[in-house]
């Protein structure tokens, strides 16, 4: 049996991401005990039923005692209410680190509660589905995903250290990042690309030439992923957007110029660009199965399993 990285851990926000950890670090013997806390009473009663946690608690200050890592998993507009709730509770020497998809943002709403001898060492698991909730995780949510670690000014290497191993631990591979570099490559990789999705679902409900059982019924021509996308939780998306706001929109204004681009060659009948634009962005997917972050079988139906 492997040594705990951690004798406690506390996992504030009982979702998608902290369930996952929860059974990913049972899977691996990472943690001596697990604590933790949800904002509803449903979905703290939902963990006690699945045995979710070894330990729900009634408040995040009481699951943060005697924690020596603290993980905040809720949306990130929320993320300084909570390190302020749980700042007097924290164990000193402890290390606080969050799930959140936007990182500039968190570090400047989070650091200011920490007490002095916390650490804090940010991180971002780049892995999901579009389910969320106490029974929506799974211990192979990370497994050969990446978490990237955006450690702070004056991060102690221990803790980073720690923290890396954890991960690993959890089956994800490790990188680390300047926050505000973060932010940017996430609003590339995901955060445009989930507003676009949103658009589009958006834009078929507005065409009501197109009924809805033509929607549903054809889907599998393409929709069907931007509504997979566009199913993921409202709250935490909403937050994203608010609070990744600068590089979002620049990516948005680029994406923008190249669907004009994109227009006026359709306008013009430019095949010819049409179908270099296409080749090069097909060897963009092409890399992404080679780095082993997706498969190239065909998966039409879906079926079975999580994703």
């Amino acid at each position: 049996m492997r040594t705990p990285v951690y004798n406690r851990v506390a996992l504030i926000g009982l979702g998608l991401i902290a369930s996952s950890m929860f059974w990913a670090m049972k899977r691996g013997g990472l943690a001596g005990e697990v604590t933790g806390y949800a904002k509803s009473a449903e979905s703290r009663e939902t963990a006690r039923r699945i045995g979710l946690c070894d330990r729900v608690c009634e408040s995040a200050a009481e699951a943060v005692e005697g924690a020596d890592l603290v993980v905040l998993c809720v949306p990130v507009g929320a993320m300084g209410a909570v390190a302020a709730d749980i700042a007097p509770s924290l164990m000193p020497g402890a290390t606080v680190t969050d799930v959140g998809s936007v990182k500039r943002h968190v570090i400047d709403a989070v650091t200011p509660h920490l007490p002095d001898g916390v650490h804090f060492v940010p991180a971002h698991p780049l892995a999901g589905t579009e389910h969320s909730g106490p029974e929506s995780g799974f211990a192979e949510l990370f497994d050969n995903r990446w978490s990237l670690l955006v450690p702070v000014e004056g991060s102690d290497p221990e803790a980073v250290a720690k923290l890396r191993a954890l991960w690993e631990g959890m089956g994800a591979n490790v990188d680390e990042m300047d926050a505000d570099h973060h932010d940017l490559v996430l609003a590339v990789t995901s955060h445009a690309p989930h507003l676009i999705a949103y658009t589009m679902v958006g834009v078929a409900d507005d065409l009501r030439r197109v009924t809805d059982s033509e929607v549903i019924k054809y889907s599998a021509a393409g929709f069907r992923d931007f509504t997979r996308i566009a199913a993921s939780d409202p709250t935490m998306w909403r937050d994203v957007f608010l609070t990744n706001k600068d590089a979002t929109l620049e990516i948005l204004g680029r994406f923008t110029e190249e669907l004009f681009a994109l227009q006026r060659a359709i306008r013009t009948g430019d095949g010819e660009q049409l179908h270099d634009y296409f080749t090069r962005t097909r060897a963009i997917r092409r890399g992404i199965i080679e780095a082993g972050q997706d498969t190239a079988a065909p998966n039409f139906g879906r079926g079975g399993g999580k994703e």
